[in-house]
């Protein structure tokens, strides 16, 4: 129990320290010590303890990871959990790459020009990456929303929104997808 409490503290003393965070988070899930205070899982621990989101939390340990396996590189790391977004599907050689690149540019360092900087590096010549997994918040957020519209138009039988309406709307965004500049 002194470890849990210990690891709580850090979690509601650090609001800022993003990286002490996802570290404390790491462990509490990793050795499950949410069940001493009689949670079942760790996504209620997150909910009801913390009134975090599951996926926040999730980003704060993956955020932890990224620093641990970036801080050799030196002492310049991403300053936030939004910086280290973009990097958060790619390999650990990759993300250790791609930092590096990224700091020989000089470019300032900020969640926009990290993202821009990592996308332009992977639709570039560099193409040895896993791209499936790059999707931004905004845009992720937009297609689930897409597909709670399509689950209510196909619970109420295509009433309000017909089949085929949804079909054009596919073939409009696939061309704008495929469209090149």
């Amino acid at each position: 129990m002194n470890r849990l409490v210990h690891l709580e503290t850090i979690i509601e003393t650090e609001h800022r320290c993003f990286y002490k965070i996802g570290k404390a988070l790491k462990e509490v899930h990793d050795d499950r010590l949410y069940r001493q205070l009689l949670f079942d899982n760790f996504e209620s621990y997150l909910k009801q303890r913390w009134d975090m989101s599951k996926s926040h939390g999730y980003r704060l340990i993956e955020a932890a990871r990224i620093i641990d396996n970036l801080s050799p590189i030196g002492d310049k790391l991403p300053e936030n959990e939004a910086q280290l977004r973009p990097l958060m599907h790619l390999s650990p050689s990759d993300q250790c790459k791609i930092w590096r690149d990224f700091l020989a540019t000089g470019t300032e360092l900020n969640a926009h020009n990290i993202r821009r900087f990592v996308l332009k590096y992977i639709s570039g010549e560099k193409k040895g990456i896993d791209q499936s997994e790059l999707i931004s918040v905004d845009y992720k957020n937009a297609v689930m929303a897409m597909l709670k519209e399509i689950a209510l138009a196909r619970q109420d039988g295509w009433q309000n929104t017909s089949r085929d309406a949804c079909l054009f709307w596919l073939r409009v965004m696939k061309e704008k997808i495929v469209l090149r500049d």
